[in-house]
């Protein structure tokens, strides 16, 4: 008898144990069905989100899709635009150096004394506005919607931010803010180029340039010479050259190809930006207004923006010119005044008689 209640009870907690396995078995199917219809409704729902309205096209799909490039992208220009300035500062002191140790001294023993004065003024003006805009450009907010609510006009609302958004201002995802009259983020300032620092900006391309293209210019002769005697120093038998001549040959090379390669695609940005200042648009509305002016023109309308006033006009405001003196206190020499406007509200600035009439880009 003893023998069978044990054996009757070993049956038994076998029976219980095969049952609870088949509940955790039942369990554990339940919880991945489960799963799998939380996943289908998510993908159900990412591909509405996509065709939900008339608006959504082949480019919103396509932004969708390679939103993980455009998030590892801002993350690495965010982390590297120290670097980028830091490479810009070092490569720049490297080429002044090169230029008072080498090329200058050369400059004194064989030009006459007009042609000194005016290397001496000429290199120093230059070089006074590229540090003086540089420095202006990195260090100055581009500027920023209010984040309180105010009664200032809005055209949209950032759908970042959850904010109103002033006419002509984006939102830079590398810098996780919206930007008035946003043109770019650049990785060399390690900032936005936006309302306030727009003419720094272009004015530290221009001079940059310019001052590229006179050390290109000016030590052309001294780098056809450099080059040569660099290629007889593997003849046999070779020249003898002393350290020092060497490095002065190295120096002149690196020179004339650092600045000629910088004249090149930097004097290549700075026209695309003239352009875009002469027609009163920033490059993020180039794009946006050409879109426009297709939709127009399907409609048979004329499409004309409403922040130009004529190149000459344009410039005006954009350098920021009220009188004929300002040509030179603000625009030839450093000068540290504000733009036209506040970057909010986009009236007619009061150098402007008036406003032609146009259709608003948004």
């Amino acid at each position: 008898m003893v023998g069978m209640r044990r054996r009757q009870r070993f049956f038994a907690s076998i029976m219980r144990l095969f049952l609870r396995c088949l509940r955790l078995g039942r369990r554990r199917k339940l919880r991945l069905l489960k799963r799998i219809q939380e996943l289908w409704k998510y993908g159900r729902l990412c591909y509405l989100s996509l065709v939900y309205n008339s608006f959504t096209n082949s480019d919103v799909i396509i932004d969708s899709l390679f939103e993980p490039v455009y998030w590892l992208v801002d993350h690495v220009t965010r982390w590297f635009g120290v670097v980028f300035v830091a490479l810009v500062i070092v490569l720049t002191s490297s080429i002044v150096l090169i230029v008072y140790l080498c090329v200058l001294p050369i400059i004194l023993q064989t030009y006459s004394a007009s042609w000194i004065s005016w290397h001496l003024s000429y290199g120093h003006w230059n070089l006074i506005m590229i540090v003086f805009h540089y420095y202006k450009a990195i260090t100055t907010s581009p500027g920023y919607p209010p984040q309180a609510k105010t009664e200032i006009p809005s055209v949209s609302i950032c759908r970042k931010c959850i904010s109103p958004k002033p006419a002509r201002t984006h939102h830079c995802s590398i810098c996780n803010r919206c930007i008035l009259k946003m043109d770019h983020h650049c990785p060399w300032l390690n900032n936005c180029v936006g309302h306030y620092n727009h003419r720094y900006f272009l004015s530290f391309c221009v001079f940059m340039t310019m001052g590229c293209v006179y050390c290109s210019i000016s030590s052309r002769e001294m780098f056809r010479e450099a080059y040569a005697a660099i290629e007889t120093y593997y003849q046999t038998p070779p020249p003898i050259y002393t350290f020092k001549e060497k490095m002065f040959h190295k120096c002149i090379v690196y020179l004339w190809v650092l600045c000629s390669s910088v004249a090149f695609a930097l004097g290549a940005l700075t026209l695309w930006h003239v352009i875009l200042i002469s027609r009163g648009e920033t490059s993020i509305e180039r794009h946006i207004n050409n879109k426009e002016k297709k939709r127009l023109q399907q409609k048979g309308e004329v499409f004309r923006n409403p922040y130009s006033y004529g190149s000459v006009a344009n410039w005006k405001v954009f350098l920021g010119v009220e009188m004929r003196r300002h040509w030179l206190t603000r625009v030839l020499l450093p000068s540290s005044h504000s733009p036209e406007g506040d970057g909010l509200v986009w009236n007619t600035p009061p150098c402007i008689s008036c406003k032609p009439a146009s259709i608003l880009a948004i």
